[in-house]
């Protein structure tokens, strides 16, 4: 952890729990912790094997990762 008023460490982190409320926490009424927390890892594979980013060029980051990888092989 940075020291207070340093949030450069947390920006990654911080941007995917953004987008994890939005596109699931938001969207339903969870009844359990359970059942959120089954949601929370399902949406966890979703995020890094089929979402698609633009930003890596249209690949998921699994995807990416693996190309960057094969390209300096």
């Amino acid at each position: 952890m940075s020291r207070k008023g340093n949030c450069l460490d947390n920006a990654i982190i911080e941007n995917f729990f953004g987008v994890l409320k939005s596109e699931l926490f938001y969207l339903k009424k969870y009844r359990s912790i359970l059942e959120l927390t089954k949601d929370i890892i399902e949406y966890i594979k979703y995020y890094n094997d089929k979402r698609i980013r633009t930003n890596l060029n249209g690949m998921s980051p699994v995807e990416y990762r693996a190309h960057h990888i094969k390209n300096i092989a």
